[in-house]
């Protein structure tokens, strides 16, 4: 029997969620932050979409939200020209650091002491988190606001995608561009895959997949509509995107085949990320709310459960699914 994916709606918000981003996986499970132009970041539990309590302080819409793979800290970048770091646990505001323009992304290295920001100003910063009052490390080369910038080939250089159409791979010690991609058309998302340090890009109807180091292309994907924001699943089986026609399309990563394509969205989806154990992947939408999804549909995992009834003999039964509930913050 084919099962039907049934996505977990996580309500809260009251304005578009444009941002997503995972822990790694911890102790106590693993964690999900987003960030909503309703300027209030909220952090759940990742598996579940429980919500665990809001970030308060930003005065205006957060464009970027972070957190550290352990869930102790998180980041976020706003329109009220500030990017903020946070103890994820009591959810206290730990740092205010001060932009002169609109922040709209932040990205830990992996030891957390280092954060990067990017935004309007088309400059690239790096605070010292062990050393807050230190004056932050510039680097300027892009010449339309930055969208989005992510540390990679460990911690060693940064990669950044702007609104001049371009991708940049930079050496954080010397501060220069090591290769830049142009495109015919602004880049809507991009994500880092550590392992295989694989770039995921999406622009117009295209996702794009980048070798990290050299920028070499691998394979481009065209969707029907334009995409905002692509994600590929851990095992590298096949990857997810959504964008302007409220869709999310699943595509095969070796044949590039799509496998389906379902709506749960009443807007355009503006970002989706794969879960650090792959079973499922988030959705943020200009609706308001994000959405878990399962990778495989019917399995028991967080909220889903797939029950066997009792009164049906084993010979002839058929596995119920039963959908999980709206979580509300």
């Amino acid at each position: 029997m084919a099962m039907r994916q049934t996505p977990l709606t996580c309500s809260g918000h009251t304005r578009p969620v444009v941002d997503l981003a995972f822990s790694g996986i911890t102790p106590y499970g693993y964690f999900l932050i987003s960030a909503c132009k309703d300027g209030k970041p909220m952090l759940r539990q990742g598996d579940t979409g429980d919500w665990i309590g809001t970030f308060l302080g930003h005065k205006g819409a957060v464009w970027g939200a972070t957190l550290n793979k352990e869930a102790t800290k998180a980041a976020t970048a706003a329109a009220d020209f500030t990017a903020k770091v946070w103890d994820a646990v009591t959810g206290d505001e730990v740092l205010t650091l001060a932009h002169k323009h609109i922040v709209k992304s932040v990205n830990f290295t992996q030891d957390s002491n280092f954060l990067l920001t990017g935004g309007n100003d088309k400059v690239l910063r790096i605070y010292d988190l062990i050393k807050p009052e230190a004056d932050p490390q510039e680097i300027a080369g892009h010449t339309s606001a930055i969208k989005k910038a992510l540390w990679c080939n460990n911690d060693q250089q940064i990669l950044s995608a702007a609104d001049d159409k371009t991708i940049r791979l930079w050496d954080k010690n010397t501060q220069e561009a090591v290769h830049t991609l142009s495109f015919d058309a602004s880049v809507t998302s991009m994500e880092y895959i550590p392992d295989g340090e694989i770039l995921v890009i999406t622009y117009g109807r295209t996702i794009a997949f980048y070798n990290a180091h050299s920028l070499d292309l691998i394979k481009t994907v065209d969707a029907p509509a334009s995409i905002h924001s692509a994600s590929l699943h851990p095992e590298k089986d096949f990857f997810v995107a959504g964008g302007d026609d409220f869709k999310l399309y699943k595509y095969d990563y070796t044949t590039k085949e799509e496998m389906e394509s379902y709506k749960g969205h009443f807007g355009p989806i503006h970002t989706v990320r794969f879960s650090p154990d792959g079973e499922l992947y988030a959705s943020g939408s200009e609706d308001g709310t994000l959405r878990l999804w399962q990778t495989a549909v019917g399995k028991t995992y967080g909220l889903w459960k797939c029950v066997l009834p009792e009164e049906l003999s084993s010979e002839n039964s058929e596995v119920l699914y039963c959908p999980p509930a709206e979580i509300k913050a």
